[in-house]
């Protein structure tokens, strides 16, 4: 499965790439279109800070940052995570941390699927596919430690 998992400055393990891997692939197929190559990039909040600056030119801390590659219903990319500040925002809203990476590694795939987030209406249908794509996730992870 062309899902790869890399590590850019920052420590870091996924404990069941498998079932990160078949997640990704069914929330893509839901969406009518297929999986390219994909890369999840996990990184610390400064490396993804000089992407942030660099090919966004916006200069603040964000948790996820996604590049389109896609070819038609092909969906292909890079997905960079940061960990750090996955970390704070799980803090900050009192969640498991999973459960917190999980949302934003989807946040990204849907990028790549053509879901936006810049006015309201599109961050309330971002936030429900987001939500019934952790559902698919749970089910299918049926209690393992992902």
């Amino acid at each position: 499965m062309p899902v790869y998992f890399h590590l850019e400055d920052c420590t870091f393990k996924l404990h069941d790439k498998k079932i990160f891997k078949n997640w990704i692939q069914k929330v893509i197929e839901k969406e009518n279109a297929r999986l390219g190559t994909l890369n999840i990039i996990f990184t610390s909040n400064s490396f993804l800070l000089k992407i942030n600056q660099k090919y966004l030119n916006h200069s603040y801390f964000t948790d996820v940052i996604t590049f389109n590659d896609n070819n038609e219903s092909i969906i292909s990319g890079d997905i960079f995570v940061s960990i750090d500040q996955v970390k704070l925002n799980s803090k900050d809203l009192d969640i498991d941390f999973t459960d917190e990476l999980s949302r934003v590694i989807i946040h990204g795939v849907l990028h790549l699927l053509g879901y936006n987030d810049k006015t309201d209406l599109e961050k309330q249908e971002m936030r429900k596919v987001e939500d019934l794509s952790i559902n698919i996730l749970k089910e299918d992870s049926d209690g393992q430690k992902v």
